[in-house]
């Protein structure tokens, strides 16, 4: 098959690099043309495990980049939009991007198209689109056939090569079965693993996007307001969320207690899910209630170092992890971030090392006046405490001897539960985790 993808985000990139691996002719389209530049130089604008490697496999025989939207919509037989849909200031969903890319498609198109919205909009955002279309069709006086495909997408930064190729489930939002068979087509190999396919109308794989990723969340908020009761209370949450995952009905993954969530999705779509309550005249409590305890985790990471430091002005804080999760670059809503920005603005001099999130925190926050380290232990020495924030690998074996020689005070706060606190304190450290003693 030819297929385009139109934006090389995260989303678009994987999509494109991934199903060019997988024997499809995909040319990417992206109207940044530095980006474009870069990607067929191989510079790859993201980190994601996997990624640098398909992408140069590809180049140039079944995986190319073009700035041309004309370009890319001559070539695809199906036409991926993956273009980003950030939350505006009323928690809706800001489709500026989408409707661009639908324009420019219209004008584009020469005959058939499927047209498949991978970026993650709100329902009813298809029925928009097709009516989109159709408007600029009707000015250019041409009947050209089309149909429109939700196909949302269920990437986990980190993981998202694996995700793609090997994924739970594909859900597709279709209205007939050409659209359908079009689908199956794309997603041949993953068929032939018998990857469950979930077909259903586009308002309700619109939905399915949504619904899934405002459950996780909920889960994270959950298990961070029971830390909290934990801490005030004398449990330990890490086994309260080991036995908690053992039941079948809950299960372990997203009961880990920390700094809240962050990240392009958890954020933004729990926001646009609240949004499109309002739109409808009804609004999701429980995803309310979600925001609002990741809201005041970040604040409640905070005062812990403040609480135990006592002052934090002149004090020397280091922060380990930037990254709103390990395996990625992507900063956009960590918690690190702001736990760095109100140590700043509280007098406090910051040191942080993270293994890949560094060059993006110096360049989208150039005047946050942040010390960045070349490894762990520069990092921390002569601090007069040790945040860590970000789960890396690296961060899971900390030599505390070693450390205990170079800092100022042996002081761990340790955001994600690594490390057991008898053997920190066994180390000379004092230690605080998060809904433990």
């Amino acid at each position: 098959m030819n297929i385009a993808v139109i934006g090389t985000g995260y989303v678009g990139l994987v999509t494109g690099a991934c199903l060019a691996d997988l024997g499809v002719n995909v040319v990417c389209m992206d109207n940044d043309e530095e980006k474009i530049g870069k990607l067929k130089r191989g510079i790859i604008p993201i980190y994601e495990p996997g990624l640098a490697e398909i992408v140069q496999r590809n180049y140039g025989e079944r995986l190319n980049f073009t700035s041309e939207i004309g370009e890319a919509v001559q070539h695809g037989e199906a036409i991926f939009i993956a273009v980003g849909t950030p939350s505006l200031d009323d928690y809706s969903a800001d489709l500026q991007y989408v409707f661009s890319a639908v324009r420019e498609i219209a004008r584009c198109m020469e005959d058939y198209k499927v047209i498949i919205d991978k970026s993650t909009v709100p329902i009813g955002t298809g029925r928009r689109v097709r009516e989109e279309i159709g408007k600029v069709l009707a000015e250019r006086s041409v009947n050209i056939n089309f149909d429109i495909v939700s196909n949302p997408e269920f990437l986990r930064e980190g993981s998202a090569v694996m995700d793609f190729i090997n994924p739970d489930r594909i859900v597709v939002g279709v209205d007939n079965e050409k659209s359908l068979e079009v689908m199956k087509r794309i997603y041949n190999a993953q068929l032939l693993m018998n990857i469950p396919l979930v077909v259903t109308n586009i308002e309700t794989a619109e939905m399915i996007k949504y619904a899934s990723n405002a459950f996780l969340a909920a889960k994270v908020s959950f298990i961070n307001d029971i830390a909290n009761m934990c801490e005030l209370c004398g449990a330990d949450v890490v086994m309260v969320a080991k036995a908690m995952g053992m039941d079948s009905r809950i299960g372990p993954k997203f009961l880990n207690a920390g700094p809240g969530f962050g990240g392009s999705c958890f954020p933004k779509d729990t926001k646009a899910l609240i949004g499109i309550g309002r739109a409808i005249r009804y609004v999701p409590k429980i995803v309310k209630s979600t925001i609002e305890v990741n809201d005041r985790q970040k604040r409640l990471m905070f005062n812990k170092i403040k609480s135990v430091l006592g002052k934090l002005k002149n004090r020397t804080v280091t922060i380990l992890g930037i990254a709103f999760k390990p395996e990625t670059d992507d900063i956009r809503e960590s918690p690190a971030l702001y736990i760095m920005e109100q140590l700043v603005a509280s007098g406090a001099r910051v040191k942080a090392y993270d293994p890949q999130a560094m060059e993006n925190t110096k360049s989208l926050h150039p005047k946050l006046e942040v010390q960045y380290c070349e490894d762990v232990y520069s990092a921390c020495e002569d601090t007069d405490c040790i945040v860590l924030v970000t789960e890396w690998e690296e961060f899971c074996s900390l030599d505390f001897r070693k450390l205990a020689d170079i800092v100022h005070s042996p002081i761990l706060i340790d955001l994600r539960n690594i490390y057991e606190p008898d053997f920190v304190r066994n180390a000379g450290f004092i230690y605080q985790g998060v809904g433990r003693k």
